[in-house]
């Protein structure tokens, strides 16, 4: 099948893109890219393998108010060191875990309340 594109950056739109770049460059083990703008509008990270998109960071004027519609699944090997690098890091962790269909996670949140799931 011909493609139409690929995917290049994954947008989040925040209010603070250095705090939440900050956040998900611990979470990922990647560094920053050169951020846009003064203040800071667009931050992105910088892939670990050649290709893959870049999750960046988008200055918003508006909060955030409902649950997401796209989050972010992290593949962890100790969910309970994740999770508590997770609210080290400002976010949070529900207690509850969600077994189906043969995969196992806990949903999480950044410190701007974006939702994603830890996979283990």
């Amino acid at each position: 099948m011909d493609a139409v594109g690929r995917v290049g950056w994954i947008q989040i739109d925040c209010a603070d893109p250095v705090g939440l770049a900050t956040f998900w460059g611990a979470m990922l083990g990647q560094e920053f890219d050169e951020p846009l703008g003064d203040p800071v509008h667009y931050l992105g990270l910088v892939p670990t393998v050649p290709g893959a998109p870049v999750v960046s960071f988008q200055r918003v004027p508006e909060v955030k108010t409902v649950k997401n519609r796209l989050h972010l699944d992290v593949v962890v090997e100790d969910v309970e060191a994740a999770a508590a690098r997770v609210v080290e890091l400002r976010g949070f962790v529900e207690v509850a875990e969600v077994h189906e269909y043969g995969f196992q996670w806990r949903v999480a949140t950044d410190p701007e309340g974006n939702e994603f799931c830890l996979i283990f």
